[in-house]
């Protein structure tokens, strides 16, 4: 039997690779994302089907018949980014080096060369598998031709349509055609959406029956079936041409045919050029003869920023095959003990009954001590007709020892979360010494989400099964206890299977370079049993207040709701950007500022900022609007919050999230809550003391501004910070020729605008607006500024220049920030990647102290004969709980412990703050 035809969709991928894959280019600026992403999945293609022809089809440039039909026709796409657009030759170049045919036909589409191929295979009896994202090409699909998408790695035959679709590829034509699409702007019949085109097709079949029946679509079960008829009849012209549109034709002149469309030998020499243009490490090893042993080496000087990622994975192995065992007996239980007490590290997770970790109890654990080999013991899996399992205590209390080893190293995937739910059942993690979401995120924080998943994908080529394959989706998705155990067995084995293999990836390439392994070491994973502990702790809140502030609030939405009203001369839905639009811009004729991707005016926040400036009713909004917020965020939602165990609300940190070492958190989100405004403030006075006990806050004062003067090595500012002057003080006396004690409280605030603003990348324009004044007149500060600072424009100017040649930036600790945009052709991408340059170091170094001063804080606590406890982290503070008659002497010990986080050419300054609530000691 002979080998399945592989038919590629290259223009399908080259968008998903393009959009899939953070943005890459090599030494020159040229971008190559799109190009990895495409070839990486062809060459899959050549793995998975070596003995099949692969031929690959893009569109051509420029109109095709469907254009003629329908002058709309993919009227909404938005041009093709030119970070795209210059990919797409290189990719076709190394098409032709590889030797595989290349299909370009003007006038029609890919699709339609495709399906032309498809139907000249079905003729003479021959398979064919079509790679491609696009749903469109279901309707192809028969007993000769199937789809493969290798992006979700998903297979889809005429069963596999019809479980995705619910109708056959014989109806597919006729489901688009009443669904419409928006992506190429087919117009469909208004208001069929999904469940109505199958209602339709499978109640009565096709476009031109349902037409020839419409009396009996009134008879049909699915919502709304009894008034859809008229709607149909009225728009019966528009689905006909939708139909017309959305079919693929399959009768496209080709010079060749499917069976004349041969590989020929691939150009290895021409192959290996363009591999070392785009500087594709792994596939320029594969040609020279290394294969993948060299994938790990250090590549020396290369300076491209996709080479100096660490990240050497253009070539991604095939699926990955585990050997996973289910532990129901004793004996098996016994033998995986003797293994993990023998191992030097092992692999560990749990599965469990909830996200929330102070609620989630334990369904089962999973561990692995080698590549492949993993095993899962299910322990409280409760379904009717569950087998029986061993019993979760006994097994928990024969872990307990090894799990609280210190010496008995472990690796996990976001531990912090399992030692949260280890807790709950009485025992206290230790020894973790690696997290692969950490060791990730710590290699290339913007490189991909953090995740187990996605992290399986970039590092291993390989897709894990997906909580959702085993428990379902949406409101009739399953706890993992519900889920058969012959199910959630190979999905939890997995877990740990891939966790130890992603881990032996990721540290390989972290031990390159010693200041990513101390950042990994010292401050995340040193990080991350105090964050544990902080969260296990919780905050206590006052309930009452909030419930009264809440009813405050309400009060003052509705008075400033007829406000606008009033304002308006009329009433309106303020929540409704439609209604709004109408009222600003045609009522009242304010001027549009900016509009949508469809044309309309906008009212996004920043365009009724600008309004407000001038106009009252913007300035209504844009208050209600923040008190709203305000409203459904924290004073509704505070108190629903609180832990029944605890009285307490219990934050989740998150350390792989903002990209420049930034902690940031959630449920509630702590870093968020307003403090410029009187109800930001009140909200903090909800976060209340124990009694007895005081809270302390402690702030690192201007840290960004101190780094500042430590990187640029500006005489002037160190020399202000050194000698203890007011900072603001000193540059207003700078910029505007003044003595200290002369400077104006307005002079201070130019001043104060000024060096944070230039911390932030912010240009004259945007100091203008901030200062309101004329952008000649803020050119004129920032130019004196720099006068009296060179430093600080020499260090901006270097830290550009080092970027761009580098492709990153460094905290002073060593930890670094990847920015993929550093050398884009797109001037605003690139100058914001520039400013981000400028600002990481600064904003990533003040990260990297407020962890390192809550670690050594909370390793000085159980000794310093205080009775404190760390509460919250919050930008550049940290909260405690003390014992009010300590509270004195605690933050008197407190700051210096917090300054001495760090050692700067500057000294750090923190204030510390006692009170009953939050507000009082910040």
């Amino acid at each position: 039997m002979s080998q399945p035809v592989i038919l590629v969709d290259g223009s399908s991928y080259l968008f998903r690779a393009f959009h899939a894959i953070p943005l890459l280019t090599n030494s020159k600026g040229l971008h190559t994302n799109a190009i990895k992403g495409v070839i990486s999945m062809i060459k899959r293609l050549q793995k998975d089907y070596p003995e099949s022809e692969v031929v690959v089809v893009f569109d051509a440039k420029g109109k095709t018949f469907r254009n003629d039909m329908y002058a709309e026709y993919k009227a909404n796409r938005p041009p093709m980014p030119e970070e795209l657009r210059e990919q797409i030759a290189p990719i076709h170049n190394i098409i032709h080096a590889m030797g595989l045919p290349l299909l370009i036909i003007d006038g029609v589409e890919a699709d339609d060369v495709i399906g032309t191929l498809a139907a000249q295979a079905t003729a003479a009896k021959r398979d064919v598998i079509v790679s491609t994202g696009d749903k469109d090409m279901a309707q192809l699909v028969n007993e000769h031709v199937s789809l493969i998408n290798t992006m979700t790695d998903t297979f889809m035959d005429i069963d596999g349509v019809k479980a995705k679709f619910g109708i056959g590829p014989e109806l597919i034509i006729d489901f688009l055609a009443l669904m419409g699409d928006k992506v190429d702007n087919i117009p469909g019949v208004p208001k069929v959406g999904e469940k109505t085109a199958v209602g339709l097709l499978a109640g009565l079949g096709s476009l031109e029956t349902i037409y020839d029946n419409l009396d009996e679509v009134k008879t049909l079960s699915f919502r709304g079936a009894k008034t859809l008829a008229p709607r149909l009849e009225e728009h019966k012209e528009q689905a006909f041409l939708s139909k017309e549109l959305a079919t693929i034709k399959c009768d496209v002149t080709l010079e060749k045919n499917i069976t004349e469309l041969l590989a020929e030998p691939a150009n290895n020499d021409e192959l290996l050029t363009l591999f070392q243009q785009m500087e594709f490490k792994a596939w320029i090893a594969e040609l020279s003869g290394k294969g993948n042993a060299d994938k790990t080496a250090d590549s020396g000087s290369a300076t491209s920023v996709a080479s100096e990622s660490l990240e050497d994975d253009d070539d991604l192995p095939a699926k990955l095959e585990g050997e996973y065992e289910v532990i129901f007996e004793q004996a098996q239980l016994d033998t995986w003990l003797k293994k993990l007490k023998a191992s030097d590290l092992f692999a560990f997770d749990t599965e469990t009954t909830s996200l929330n970790y102070k609620d989630a109890e334990i369904v089962g654990v999973s561990f692995a001590v080698e590549a492949g080999k993993a095993a899962y013991v299910p322990l409280a899996h409760d379904y009717e007709g569950a087998p029986q399992q061993l019993e979760r205590d006994a097994v928990l209390a024969l872990l307990k020892p090894i799990l609280e080893d210190n010496n008995q190293k472990k690796v996990g995937q976001h531990m912090k979360y399992d030692m949260h739910v280890l807790a709950n059942h009485g025992i206290q993690l230790q020894g973790v010494a690696f997290d692969t979401q950490l060791e990730s995120y710590v290699l290339n924080s913007v490189a991909t989400r953090h995740d187990m998943d996605s992290l399986a994908l970039k590092y291993l080529g390989h897709k894990c099964i997906s909580f959702e394959e085993v428990a379902g989706k949406g409101a009739k998705q399953k706890t993992f206890n519900q889920v058969e155990v012959e199910i959630a067995g190979p999905y939890a084995a997995e877990d740990a299977d891939i966790t130890l293999r992603l881990h032996q990836t990721l540290w390989k390439k972290l031990e390159k370079v010693d200041s990513l392994k101390t950042v990994f070491t010292d401050i995340e994973m040193g990080a991350m049993p105090v964050l544990c502990e902080m969260e296990e702790l919780g905050a206590l809140i006052d309930a009452d207040l909030l419930h009264e502030q809440s009813s405050e609030i309400e009060q003052k939405l509705q008075q400033l709701e007829q406000q606008a009203h009033d304002v308006a001369g009329e009433v309106f839905n303020l929540a409704s950007p439609k209604q709004l639009g109408a009222i600003l811009f045609e009522k009242l004729e304010l001027p549009v500022r900016k509009k949508t991707p469809k044309g309309a005016p906008s009212t996004a926040e920043e365009v009724l900022v600008e309004l407000a400036e001038e106009f009252e009713l913007p300035r209504i909004i844009i208050e209600h609007r923040g008190l709203a917020k305000l409203k459904s965020t924290y004073t509704d939602k505070l108190p629903l919050m609180m832990n029944a165990k605890t009285g307490r609300v219990h934050t989740s940190y998150h350390q792989a999230v903002a990209a420049t070492g930034r902690l940031s958190s959630s449920d509630p989100n702590l870093q968020n809550i307003p403090i410029r405004s009187d109800e930001g403030r009140r909200i903090r006075q909800a976060f209340i003391a124990p009694e007895g006990y005081k809270l302390v806050a402690a702030d690192y004062s201007q840290v960004e501004l101190r780094i500042m003067a430590h990187l640029s090595d500006d005489e002037g500012l160190l020399k202000a910070f050194q000698e203890g002057r007011d900072v603001h003080c000193a540059t207003a006396a700078e910029v505007f020729g003044v003595s200290e004690e002369d400077v104006t409280d307005n002079q201070r605030r130019s001043a104060k605008a000024i060096n944070f603003g230039l911390i932030y990348g912010m240009s004259a324009f945007g100091l203008a607006k901030q200062l309101g004044i004329g952008r000649a007149e803020a050119q004129d500060y920032v130019n004196l500024y720099f006068q009296r600072y060179p430093g600080v424009q020499a260090y901006m100017d270097n830290t550009r220049e080092n970027a761009k040649e580098k492709g990153y930036v460094e905290t002073i600790f060593g930890r670094r920030l990847y920015l993929p945009d550093i050398r884009a052709k797109n001037a605003p991408r690139r100058q914001h990647a520039e400013r981000t340059a400028i600002n990481a170091p600064m904003q990533g170094t003040a990260a990297d102290i407020i962890k390192r001063a809550m670690i050594q804080v909370a390793d000085w606590l159980p000794q310093s004969g205080f009775d404190a406890r760390l509460l919250m982290q919050v930008h550049d503070e940290l909260i405690l709980e003390v014992r009010d008659d300590q509270a004195e002497a605690f933050a008197a010990e407190l700051q210096q412990k917090m300054q001495n986080a760090a050692e700067l050419k500057v000294p750090l300054l923190v204030e510390a703050g006692i009170g009953d609530n939050w507000d009082q000691a910040h």
